[in-house]
């Protein structure tokens, strides 16, 4: 069996994250071994196939903001799937000492 790829560890990491927890992209680096290579793990997101289970939408910046675009569709999509799952999104942010993993 082949070794995972980087961005399938980071899918990995991701899909281990709790329901109502949120991580920063820098953790998930860490988490996947990557050292920190944090802006690498947006772009891994990105690249999810089609019809995917990993919760993307649990990752953020470290300092609790959430990165895309405030008022673009994936903003609201991600406020929208976190307080779904009881997160509390207040101005863009979240508060990682609350819900952090």
């Amino acid at each position: 069996m082949s070794e995972p790829t980087k961005d399938q560890k980071i899918w990995q990491v991701v899909l281990a994250v709790p329901k109502g927890r949120v991580v920063s992209y820098g953790q998930v680096a860490e988490m996947a071994g990557l050292g920190r290579q944090a802006r690498y793990i947006g772009k891994a997101l990105g690249k999810l196939p089609e019809g995917h289970v990993v919760p993307w939408y649990r990752v953020i910046r470290s300092n609790g903001q959430i990165a895309f675009p405030v008022g673009s569709e994936k903003y609201f999509e991600q406020v929208s799937r976190l307080e779904s799952e009881g997160v509390e999104v207040v101005d863009g942010r979240v508060s990682m000492s609350r819900f952090g993993w």
